[in-house]
This record gives structure tokens, C-alpha cells and sequence, in this order.
């Protein structure tokens, strides 16, 4: 026997069990993002590799480690994304979408990174992000935060944590590099491997280590503020004031910052302690420049992406499992080849009067017993018989498989009303 193949490692498959949990967070996610007026974009999981070594840095762990980038025929190099938003942003410049209008935006799909995969963290792993070109107020930062708010309500999560800061204008953080950087050289000897290489070339990065051993030298280092310019700090003044007006609690950590090179001023997280190491479940904050160094006009830009396997962990660990609506109402059992060929006809009859009936059909064959056990392992609720007796006498056998209820016969020219009666659909 051939050895079977299994999936790559960090790549998971999402079984028929585990998707409506999915389909929860992804229509709940849909819903709540259509009554703030953003509207979905479906951009290609392929990229021009080019694209993010210009937005995301060269010199980050995720261009410089982590990013699937391979040749094709035509000696293109690309790369399986590893983000979402360099690719909105480059669709929306290759089709003229934020040309003198503003733009409220969302998307979701699989990103990728070749990282150590364990739990909450794949090579493989979805997200759903949320961008907003053309307005550089602090309103449409407060707004993106009042989303992630409404959506946690939506979902019945709690004990999520707001986690904000800012990292203030280009300028301002090179002012600010020289400082921290002077800073991290005289305590050196106090840094690991990691913080040493990053000291030099992306020093922020240091600040958001996880190492407990640096907890002491990074909570004594400079921080930011002190940097600000009027104008960063009326900013950031403004989106607190209007999260504290909202009734949005937060904490303002100083040491937050994000992995990627494109962001400014406001950046955020929602983090929780239910899920381990990996606590940040929403990520985002404003990246002004990104258009302007993809070749674009300088347009103010907003955004976050949404973890959606830490979610869907959330979702699980906060209680019962979400109802799979997937699952048939109404199982048909048949008796015979008449029955079987009969059986199919009228299930389409079925579905053509009650557009909302879902109703699964045996296949195959098998005794009536066995029909029954798979009817029973469909989840439906109820068992429509079609045998030779049926046939003969032009009726169908409704049988309850969740209650205690006698079998009915049924005029097959009124089932379709019968059903709806008792589905509660009638017409």
C-alpha cells in the first residue's frame, strides 16, 4: 500500500465539524462590517515578492525569514502573502480606487509565513482585515476601534483587553531610533541574540520581545512620548478622549509596537489571556506613508486584521458549540429502485416550494435499518419514508427522530404544506 500524504506541517484542514464555528465569526464579522459601510475586496494570494520587501521592510523577520518566495518559469520572483494589506493597497492603486475618494474596505483569506508552528500560530492562518483610505482624522481610528468593539459584542466575547499607543510621525520615531538605539548599546550585554541583531536595524522590534529575561531593561527604556510633536499628540489625544466617551476601556502600553515597518501614529491590540503566548487576537493602527511608497499619492490609511483561528479558539472556549446549520431538517429514506428514482423528484419538488428546507436524500441504498442510522446521524429532525406501501398509496411516512411522536402518512401532493407546518415555514 502506498504511503498516504498528509498535510504540510503548520497547514491545517478545517473538518465538516469545526466550519460552522467559521461561518459564525466570518457572517457575524460580514454583518457588523456592512452597517459601518465597508464593502469586501477578494485581492490574490500571490504577489509580487517586490511588494513586500517595499512595505513590510527588508530588514524584518518576516521578509528576511518567514515569507514562501519561490521563481516561476518566467524567473518572476513571488511570494505566497504573508499579509493582507500591502495587496489592498496595490489593487487598490492598480485600479484607480483611492484616486481623490476615500475608501472603507474589508477582506478575508489565508496569509502565510514560515514560522515554528504551535498553538495559535500556523504557517498557514487566516485572517480578516479591515482598511479605511483617504481620511487622516483621529474619528476613522476611534471608528476602527468601535468596530472591534461591536464585533466582540456580536460574537459574546469578553475579558478582551484594548491595548493602545502611538508611534507618532517618521520623523518623530528617527528621533526617537537615535535615543533608543544609544540606549540598547550601553545595556547589550543584557539583550539576547535576537534584540542584538534588531538593535541596529529595526530597534523598536526589541521593545515587543517576549524573552521574560529583558522584561527589566525594556520597561526602563526610553519611550516615545517624549518624541511627539503637537500634532501626533492632539491626535492621540483625541482618539482616547473619544474611546473614553464611547465607554471603550483601554490601557495605554508604551511598549507596543507592531511588526511591520509601515505603520504610524495610533497602533493597537486586543489581547487575552485564554489562549497562552499567543494573546493578540486583533492587531492594526494607521500607516499613512504605505501608498505613497507603493507609488502612490500620499493618502492617509487605517487598519487591523482580525486572527481568525485564535477567534475561532475564543469563540469555542467561551461556551456550547455553535449551532451547525448545515445539518438537514429532514432525512428521505426509500425502499427500492422505484422509490429511489420517485425519492429524488420529489425532494426537488420539496426544495422548490420550501426554498429553505434542507433535506438530505439517501444515496447508495441499504436496509431501512441502516437508512435510519444515518438519518439519526444527520442531525435531522425528521425522516421522510418512501417505500413500495408509499408508492402504492401515493403518500410519504414522516417519522420524528428527536421526539416521541406517532409516524404520520401524508398526501404527497401536501407534504410540501405539511413540512412547513412543521418547520414552521409555512407559506
Amino acid at each position: 500500500m502506498a504511503k498516504r500524504i498528509q498535510a504540510i506541517r503548520g497547514m491545517h484542514d478545517i473538518l465538516p465539524d469545526q466550519t460552522p464555528t467559521w461561518q459564525h465569526l466570518e457572517e457575524t464579522v460580514r454583518s457588523v462590517l456592512e452597517r459601518y459601510g465597508y464593502r469586501e475586496i477578494r485581492t490574490p494570494i500571490l504577489e509580487m515578492t517586490e511588494l513586500f520587501k517595499r512595505s513590510i521592510g527588508e530588514v524584518t523577520d518576516i521578509v528576511e525569514k518567514e515569507m514562501y518566495t519561490f521563481e516561476d518559469r518566467n524567473g518572476d520572483s513571488l511570494t505566497l502573502r504573508p499579509e493582507g494589506t500591502a495587496g489592498c493597497v496595490r489593487a487598490c492603486l492598480e485600479h484607480g480606487l483611492i484616486h481623490n475618494q476615500a475608501q472603507r474596505l474589508w477582506y478575508r483569506g489565508p496569509m502565510f509565513r514560515h514560522e515554528r508552528p504551535q498553538k495559535g500560530r500556523y504557517r498557514q492562518f487566516h485572517q480578516i482585515g479591515v482598511e479605511a483610505f483617504g481620511m487622516a482624522g483621529p474619528d476613522i481610528d476611534l471608528e476602527m476601534i468601535l468596530v472591534t468593539a461591536r464585533l466582540w459584542r456580536a460574537l459574546e466575547l469578553e475579558g478582551l483587553e484594548l491595548q493602545l499607543n502611538t508611534l507618532g510621525t517618521p520623523e518623530e520615531r528617527r528621533s526617537y531610533r537615535e535615543e533608543l538605539v544609544a540606549y540598547l548599546r550601553r545595556n547589550a550585554a543584557r539583550l539576547d541574540e535576537d534584540s542584538r541583531r534588531r538593535m541596529e536595524t529595526n530597534p523598536l522590534r526589541v521593545l515587543d520581545s517576549k524573552n521574560p529575561d529583558m522584561a527589566e531593561v525594556i520597561a526602563d527604556a526610553p519611550t516615545l512620548m517624549a518624541h511627539l510633536g503637537e500634532a501626533s499628540r492632539a491626535h492621540f489625544e483625541a482618539l482616547t478622549e473619544g474611546l473614553a466617551e464611547a465607554g471603550v476601556p483601554f490601557v495605554v502600553n508604551p511598549r507596543l509596537v507592531r511588526g511591520l515597518d509601515y505603520y504610524s501614529r495610533t497602533v493597537f491590540e486586543w489581547v487575552t489571556d485564554r489562549l497562552g503566548a499567543q494573546g493578540t487576537v486583533c492587531a492594526g493602527g494607521r500607516y499613512d506613508g504605505l501608498v505613497e511608497q507603493l507609488g502612490g499619492r500620499p493618502t492617509p490609511a487605517v487598519g487591523f486584521a482580525l486572527g481568525v483561528e485564535r477567534l475561532v479558539a475564543l469563540i469555542e472556549e467561551a461556551g456550547p458549540s455553535v449551532e451547525d446549520r448545515t445539518r438537514p431538517q429532514a432525512y428521505m429514506v426509500l425502499m427500492g429502485e422505484a422509490a429511489a428514482q420517485r425519492g429524488l423528484v420529489l425532494a426537488e419538488r420539496l426544495r422548490e416550494r420550501l426554498p429553505a428546507l434542507k433535506l438530505q436524500v439517501n444515496c447508495g441504498g441499504g436496509s431501512f435499518k441502516a437508512q435510519f442510522r444515518k438519518a439519526d446521524r444527520s442531525g435531522a429532525v425528521l425522516a421522510l419514508v418512501l417505500g413500495e406501501d408509499e408508492l402504492a398509496n401515493g403518500t410519504v411516512g414522516i417519522k420524528w427522530l428527536r421526539e416521541s411522536r406517532e409516524q404520520e402518512q401524508v398526501d404527497q401532493a401536501r407534504l410540501a404544506d405539511r413540512l412547513g407546518e412543521i418547520l414552521g415555514e409555512a407559506r
